[in-house]
């Protein structure tokens, strides 16, 4: 067991997964000597040289093109782009091209490209590096979207991701990257696309992803303290969504609260929501309700707190909920 910030956790996932394959190469802005804005690629050019840990201009439609025609000649890139709010140049690259070679090659031209992200708001940041655009994504087909939320998922997750052959958008919780947890190096992961049970409970069930996953689950703890007791599930993926263990945990509990950093309209909560109200609809003892951002652009920085969900807002969507 290693102790590890969820940065350094993605650190030495990349580390192995370069290790294991030569063909895996990181490319980005400012991600060889300087080792990324967040530190994540720290270290990795020094030890793997500047073939493979590549400093690309500033030009995100570049990196991820490049990044397509590597793929094509058998190489596994891994993109970082720099901060959420920079991927929309490379959005045409990543719908247009990333998203649709395998399938419109029928599977002869795999695409194993991981584009790094990180996302959400909560570092008092300016505007363009707090946004969560996971939704748009999620949207499109052709392309698999995860989320970590903790240390341990961030380092076999990256690794899981840079193995598949289908591209990879791999979402960073930016306000987690310092926050420390166990990681066994030697564990046995779950599968990438695949959801979990984080905390057991029986009242209500509580869904979130990345960055919101610990919010909910201090919200749990808080409930207990009033006799309430929350499941909180980490959705972990959100395309494809694993509804297994959300649907098992609603048929228990009757009543579920979806939680994510993005706005609520048309989000990733609303295809939650759905799904549920589809395969629990006589189970459920209430609405699905979700809590998120507010319907607006991000906010300046000194007012992100009262934007950003947090563990009241949570705690008021469970009491609805109950009130049912």
């Amino acid at each position: 067991m290693t102790q590890l910030t969820l940065a350094k956790a993605l650190t030495h996932g990349l580390r192995r997964a370069m290790d294991l394959d030569v063909k895996v190469l990181v490319m980005g802005e400012d991600v060889g000597k300087l080792g990324g804005v967040f530190r994540v690629t720290d270290g990795l050019q020094k030890d793997f040289g500047e073939d493979r840990v590549i400093d690309t201009p500033l030009a995100e439609s570049g990196i991820i093109g490049t990044a397509v025609g590597l793929a094509l000649r058998g190489y596994r890139p891994v993109c970082e782009i720099q901060f959420d709010g920079f991927v929309y140049p490379a959005y045409d690259q990543i719908v247009s091209q990333v998203a649709k070679m395998r399938f419109r090659s029928q599977g002869r031209l795999p695409m194993p490209i991981v584009i790094r992200i990180p996302f959400g708001g909560g570092i008092g940041a300016v505007e363009h590096h707090s946004e969560s655009p996971e939704a748009q994504f999620a949207h499109t087909a052709g392309l698999k979207v995860v989320a970590c939320s903790n240390p341990f998922d961030a380092y076999w997750m990256i690794q899981q991701a840079v193995a598949s052959d289908d591209p990879v958008v791999f979402f960073e919780p930016k306000r987690r990257y310092w926050e420390k947890a166990e990681v066994d190096e030697d564990g046995s992961p779950d599968p990438l696309f695949s959801s979990r049970v984080v905390r057991a409970g029986t009242d209500v069930t509580v869904l979130a992803y990345g960055p919101m996953v610990k919010t909910a689950q201090e919200a749990a703890v808080a409930a207990d303290a009033e006799g309430r007791s929350l499941e909180v599930i980490d959705l972990r993926t959100l395309s494809p969504l694993d509804m297994d263990p959300v649907l098992e945990s609603v048929r228990r509990t009757g009543r579920v609260v979806v939680v994510h950093e993005a706005t609520v309209n048309l989000g990733i909560g609303a295809e939650v929501a759905a799904r549920v109200s589809e395969e629990c609809f006589y189970a459920l003892e209430a609405p699905v309700l979700r809590v998120g951002a507010f319907d607006t652009p991000y906010p300046p920085s000194r007012i992100e707190e009262e934007y950003l969900p947090d563990l009241d807002r949570v705690l008021d969507a469970v009491d609805r909920a109950l009130a049912y």
